[in-house]
């Protein structure tokens, strides 16, 4: 038995996502050909500012619903957690309780997915594995309704709109397919972080004390990702510590890239950028809750940690020495590093070639 009810999980986040009118509408017919061309478009102007060709050939785009785009990622998702759930499988199904705990896995896996499927505009899905599913493997997805409902809301020209959008999914793409290692590194790090994931109801009492006493202490506990983090033992800390440097990385990366890209192409590009940050801080209330125990606020602020450390890391030895990056897994920042620049930049300039 499977600890987590993969199929009630799907129906809950179809459920919980919802159907957006504009899903229906003669607009939605529109974005499939837009994307298929703008995200060819977006992979050459992503190539020409960062130098990053993608090794396994173009980006396929593909323009889902909300309920598309959940049923993706809950694939995904079990895709990802495998090999910890088939670690933990006799534990969790052994119990007398395992029908009741695994369809309440299915319920709050369900229920993120679907109210992240209401929000999320585009993202491409880096997880590959072999000989599985291929055709449904490192895609960029699209969310339609969401994309035509903020065009109607704030009045975006669509053309505009729906290239910046690809400029910055495709970035990521370009990162994982146009650099040998970032995807493998990055999958190994996501391993070690939840493999060594105990959920022993001692650890998580521990970590709610330790998260009291970060409260005690002037800190948000929840600040640096979420559960996870609080759960998270010593050498899976470290191992989440890179992830979040790596993902600070990449999303601002994402950022400044598409921004460099679209200029010239995309006169309203600081408008969606105003637009969509602010968009980002509007959540309150429980859904603000969600998002910090998920770690999705702490996502949120990894942008512009990234943009921060690649600006500083350029104003002091330029692109040249930002492309350091790429060199290998060793070269990549961690969280304090990302917060502080001057601590990479003293680690790897020794290295660089010198200034002309």
């Amino acid at each position: 038995m499977d600890p987590v009810a993969w199929d009630l999980a799907e129906r809950v986040a179809v459920r919980v996502g919802g159907r957006e009118p504009l899903a229906e509408s003669y607009l939605y017919d529109s974005l499939q050909p837009d994307f298929e061309e703008l995200t060819a478009q977006a992979e050459e102007l992503v190539a020409q500012v960062t130098g990053l060709r993608s090794l396994v050939g173009p980006a396929r785009a593909r323009v889902t619903d909300r309920a598309g785009w959940a049923k993706a990622n809950v694939a995904s998702f079990q895709r990802l957690l495998r090999p910890v759930l088939d670690k933990l499988g006799d534990r969790i199904t052994k119990s007398p309780l395992a029908p009741v705990n695994r369809n309440l896995a299915a319920i709050q896996m369900g229920s993120l997915l679907g109210w992240m499927s209401t929000r999320v505009l585009g993202q491409y899905d880096l997880l590959l594995i072999e000989g599985e599913d291929l055709e449904n493997q490192d895609v960029v997805y699209y969310v339609g309704p969401n994309i035509l409902a903020l065009e109607k809301r704030f009045a975006f020209p669509p053309q505009e709109f729906r290239l910046w959008l690809a400029l910055h999914e495709v970035t990521h793409r370009a990162q994982f397919t146009g650099v040998e290692w970032t995807r493998a590194h990055f999958l190994s790090l996501v391993e070690r972080t939840l493999g060594g994931i105990d959920p022993d109801p001692a650890r998580f009492l521990e970590a709610l004390r330790r998260a009291v006493d970060q409260m005690r202490a002037g800190q948000n506990p929840l600040d640096d990702g979420g559960l996870v983090a609080l759960l998270a033992g010593e050498e899976q800390h470290a191992a989440l510590q890179q992830v979040q440097g790596m993902m600070s990385l990449l999303e601002g990366h994402g950022d400044i890239t598409m921004n460099r890209a679209a200029k010239g192409l995309v006169p309203n590009a600081d408008r969606f950028h105003r637009t969509l940050h602010q968009r980002r801080n509007q959540v309150k209330g429980p859904a603000r809750v969600a998002q910090k125990l998920l770690g999705l606020e702490a996502k949120m602020k990894q942008y512009e940690l990234g943009e921060r450390f690649i600006e500083e890391v350029e104003r002091v030895g330029g692109q040249e020495l930002f492309d350091r990056i790429w060199d290998g897994p060793e070269q990549l920042p961690d969280l304090g590093e990302i917060r502080e620049p001057a601590r990479w930049i003293e680690r790897v300039r020794p290295f660089a070639p010198s200034p002309q």
